[in-house]
């Protein structure tokens, strides 16, 4: 048996929810706000120490690349030593 037609056809139920609702008004709406640690300005003045030791390293690789660089091998071998053994 086929029943046809039962209640309203086309409408759908959920419209009359979406009529109901209110718009939300603008002062119910809370604002951003970000605050920055102490510990994280720390990590940016370590950022300007970062560049300093990379305008260094650049200064080096220059030096390396025009053959200026010298390396003293007394000093090397006192720091491998105090490496080693001097814990």
């Amino acid at each position: 048996m086929k029943i046809n037609h039962i209640g309203p056809s086309g409408i759908n139920p959920y419209k009359r929810n979406q009529m109901n609702q209110q718009p939300k008004s603008v002062s119910s709406f809370k604002e951003d706000k970000v605050e920055i640690s102490t510990e994280a300005k720390g990590l940016q003045e370590m950022n300007q120490i970062q560049t300093a030791r990379e305008e260094k390293v650049n200064k080096l690789k220059i030096a390396v690349e025009n053959g200026t660089y010298k390396v003293d091998p007394n000093v090397v071998a006192n720091k491998m030593i105090d490496f080693y053994y001097k814990k």
